[in-house]
């Protein structure tokens, strides 16, 4: 506190000596410039009287230190005027920035204090207006004026760098003084002022790797040959100071992380001299052998290694790639090997860098080189074929038995094991050929036909006689090879058309042959007459030698009437040895053609229909087959009307007519005549049938009481349950209508009911009896019983 205290005090004195200087040169200035307010007075030109005015004012620029916490409030000045004698009518006021709330006047001595504690870093000087008035009226003495007061910096602020963390990298083995990365730090604290915004940079850890200039905050590298190998990534403390690094100054810090990137500076090295692989003669070209690996510490492409083999007597059976995930060199085999010739091989491979930094070739060679041996393994092999394919010629048509060629095959191991030969059917499925399974012969089964088979592909299995698994196949190629077995024919199926007013020697067409046989036996193809006809009268053929024949017309004038068709045989014979021909006939027509050669019509049989029948008579006869027609189908469309139908129709009463069936009953003892199942369970035989008489006014259930068992023999008991139930089942058709059975019952007294015994008229049968059979009868008898009524009613 005491410390404040002396600061204040010195910063009022301060104040009120760069006051009373200013007062003083002010005043100086004013008296030998400007008139004295007293009433100084001096004549110009003219007479004129000038009047010079005295400034009143003392004042100047304040200043106020920052951050003050005395318990008083801060004197930053005073202001007074030259017309205040004292006595207390002057009242000064002030005004402006801050004004009455920072600052604060006395009204009555001038003097200008601060209130608040003042940050520069906030705001740096206020304007203030000062005016003098006179107390009783608040006339204004004098004109205002501004004056500025300065808030004063101390070192309040310590520096703060842009970032609290830094990234940087450098390449390993840099020169010393190498720039790595700059860090700048900034200070709030007036520049201008003292040093309290000169800052000092310095490295706090770090050493002695690295250092760092005090004026820029550059961080170089201070030892050369650092080794990212070795290490790769460093922690620096990075210091700013102010008060330009003195004692007393405020700081701040930062770290900086450094890493070293990786440059070519190490060559690839095999962790041994020797390798030692083994493969298996059966192994097939591009099959992995084995794997090398050069150890480089460098990475990423500075770490990327080349395998390559340079020497070596296996260079020409192996080959040597490069897996980059891995970093590996990979052997490979290049060709096939056999145990039985060399059982081992041997490599020189070199591992290289792709990528070399010219300025560490010193550090060379980046390369390194280590010896391969290769063991070659005995293997179980297959036979081999001496050749890859075979290709044999055999003659169609030869006999069965007929040998083709022959395949040979061998063990390839030192066992040397029997073979035996066979045939894969699913190359020979018509089974043209066999093998002899000793020694290879193949032969033909059957004749070979080149026309429908030119070439046969069969494969041939060799398989060792003590080792079924080991086997070898190979293809075997027959070509069948031609003879002349085939006759010339016909090239299409020509037929030819003549004209009935044809000149002699015209000709009317040309013809070629074709040969199935191959081109050797083929053409040049001869066109002749069959000796028999060479003197045709009608046509000649004339061979063009060029495998084709033209047909002329020897003679004129055709007729359609007389002869509308010819046949012309002609002979064909090839150019192979023996000949082959055939006699093939040619269709001639007779057509009827215009003056210019067009055919008009062909057909003979028009001018038979001209003599025969006209257009009006065909129209006659197709109207008569039209009405015949309509006459059969109203034949049977009567024929079906008078039909009469065997089921109820909803117009029809049907208590007018009584459903008769030509079936009779035979007696109880007849049991073909009816099927008991059918009378047990008639519904179950055609369904329900809905009643189409009269509308049922209610549904019916039957009464499951009155049903019989299904296998019940008692036949009357069962014709009267279904009697009871249609009698009173109004939905069960048919309604009101008689049912009969083929059976009549025990002890009926109605008696048969048979027509056997009836006679032949109806004049000779009475029906009064059945009025006495009972209710069940009624109906019946209401039908039959009455018939004399209705005679008479009619």
């Amino acid at each position: 506190p005491k410390m404040k205290e002396d600061n204040c005090l010195h910063a009022v004195l301060i104040c009120l000596g760069m006051l009373y200087y200013s007062h003083a040169v002010t005043t100086e200035k004013l008296n030998h410039t400007r008139p004295s307010l007293h009433g100084h007075h001096e004549k110009g030109k003219e007479g004129q009287v000038l009047h010079r005015s005295k400034r009143g004012w003392v004042w100047n620029q304040f200043f106020v230190i920052e951050e003050y916490t005395g318990p008083d409030p801060v004197l930053v000045g005073r202001l007074h005027s030259d017309i205040d004698s004292g006595d207390g009518n002057i009242k000064y006021i002030l005004s402006g920035e801050g004004a009455g709330i920072i600052f604060v006047i006395d009204d009555k001595s001038g003097n200008i204090h601060a209130t608040k504690t003042l940050d520069r870093e906030e705001r740096a000087q206020y304007t203030l207006t000062a005016q003098a008035v006179d107390r009783n009226t608040n006339r204004p003495l004098e004109p205002p004026s501004e004056f500025i007061v300065k808030v004063q910096d101390i070192n309040d602020n310590p520096p703060e760098f842009l970032h609290e963390n830094y990234h940087a990298n450098v390449p390993e083995r840099s020169n010393v003084g190498t720039s790595v990365i700059q860090v700048t730090a900034s200070d709030a604290d007036d520049p201008t002022y003292g040093n309290s915004a000169k800052l000092v940079y310095s490295i706090l850890e770090g050493q002695p790797y690295f250092s760092v200039e005090a004026q820029t905050g550059i961080i170089r590298t201070a030892l050369p040959n650092m080794d990212r190998e070795a290490k790769e990534e460093y922690h620096v403390v990075i210091q700013a100071k102010d008060m330009g690094g003195h004692m007393g100054g405020l700081s701040g810090t930062t770290k900086v992380t450094i890493t070293l990137t990786d440059v070519n500076d190490n060559p690839p090295k095999f962790p041994q001299s020797v390798y030692q692989m083994s493969v298996s003669e059966a192994a097939v070209p591009g099959e992995e052998v084995g794997r090398v690996k050069a150890k480089d510490p460098d990475i990423g492409e500075n770490g990327l290694v080349a395998y390559s083999i340079i020497d070596g007597d296996g260079m020409d059976m192996f080959e040597i790639t490069t897996d980059y995930e891995t970093q590996e060199g990979v052997v490979k085999l290049k060709k096939l090997l056999d145990f039985e010739t060399k059982k081992s091989y041997s490599l020189k491979v070199e591992a290289a860098n792709v990528h070399i930094d010219p300025k560490f070739i010193s550090n060379g060679p980046f390369k390194d080189t280590v010896t391969v041996k290769i063991s070659v393994e005995d293997a179980d092999e297959p036979p081999v074929f001496l050749k890859p394919s075979y290709i044999f010629e055999v003659h169609e048509n030869a006999a069965s038995g007929t040998v083709v060629g022959k395949v040979h095959a061998k063990d390839p191991d030192a066992a040397n094991s029997a073979i035996r030969y066979s045939i894969d059917r699913h190359t020979d499925l018509e089974r043209y050929f066999i093998i002899n399974a000793e020694d290879g012969n193949i032969k033909t089964i059957k004749a070979l036909d080149r026309e429908e088979i030119a070439w046969h592909n069969i494969s041939v299995f060799a398989v060792e006689v003590h080792k079924q698994h080991q086997e070898a196949k190979v293809p075997v190629a027959i070509k069948v090879i031609d003879v002349n077995d085939n006759a010339p024919k016909f090239a299409a199926a020509y037929e030819a058309f003549v004209c009935e007013n044809a000149r002699s020697n015209q000709q009317f067409i040309t013809i070629s042959a074709d040969d199935k046989d191959d081109s050797a036996n083929g053409p040049r193809f001869i066109f002749s007459l069959p000796p028999e006809i060479i003197h045709n009268p009608n046509f000649t053929l004339r061979d063009n030698r060029d495998n084709t024949a033209s047909v002329l017309v020897r003679r004129e004038g055709f007729s359609r009437q007389k002869q509308d068709l010819y046949l012309l045989p002609i002979v064909i014979s090839d150019g192979g040895l023996p000949p082959m021909s055939s006699t093939n006939t040619l269709t001639i027509r007779v057509c009827g053609c215009d003056s210019n050669g067009s055919l008009l019509s062909c057909n003979a049989e028009a001018y038979i229909l001209n003599a025969g029948l006209s257009t009006g008579a065909l129209i006659a006869i197709l109207a008569c087959i039209v009405i015949l027609l309509v006459i059969v189908v109203l034949f049977v469309t009567l024929k079906r009307q008078k039909k009469e139908p065997l089921i109820v129709f909803e117009e029809e009463d049907v208590r007018e007519n009584i459903i008769t069936y030509d079936d009779e009953g035979g007696g109880e003892e007849d049991t073909e005549a009816f099927d008991i199942a059918t009378l047990q369970n008639p519904d179950g035989i055609n369904g329900f049938i809905p009643r189409k008489d009269i509308k049922p006014e209610y549904q019916y259930m039957p009464r499951p009481g009155l049903r019989p068992a299904p296998n019940s023999v008692d036949v009357d008991d069962f014709i009267n349950t279904r009697i009871q139930e249609a009698d009173n089942d109004p939905t069960a058709p048919p309604y009101d209508s008689i049912q009969i059975y083929g059976y009549e019952g025990r002890g009926s007294v109605a008696g048969s009911l048979s027509s056997l015994e009836s006679a032949t008229t109806d004049s000779d049968l009475d029906y009064d009896y059945l009025q006495n059979w009972g209710p069940r009868f009624k109906k019946l008898a209401d039908l039959y019983g009455s018939k004399d009524t209705f005679d008479d009613d009619s």
